[in-house]
């Protein structure tokens, strides 16, 4: 399996839907009244921020516009995002 296929397999299979779903449980939690509103909606920001970002990700991939470099760029600093929060 080459990078490319790596880095595709991880946004689309773990990264995305782990934001997916951290972004329904904000979208509970503002909508239950639970915690701070005003921070759950900035971090609700950022995670669709970054979901609309691996999206782009994917599309650059299937249009081969990424380098090699690129791709092994993004692959450890999503490997490493991945392995820190386990």
């Amino acid at each position: 399996m080459t990078s490319k296929d790596k880095l595709y397999n991880l946004l689309e299979k773990d990264i995305i839907p782990d934001l997916e779903m951290a972004i329904d449980e904000l979208f509970e939690a503002i909508n239950d009244n639970n915690g701070d509103i005003k921070e759950h909606k900035e971090d609700l920001d950022e995670l669709r921020d970054m979901r609309t970002e691996c999206f782009s990700i994917l599309e650059e991939i299937k249009r081969d516009e990424l380098s090699n470099d690129e791709i092994e760029e993004l692959l450890a600093e999503f490997t490493d995002m991945r392995n820190f929060e386990e």
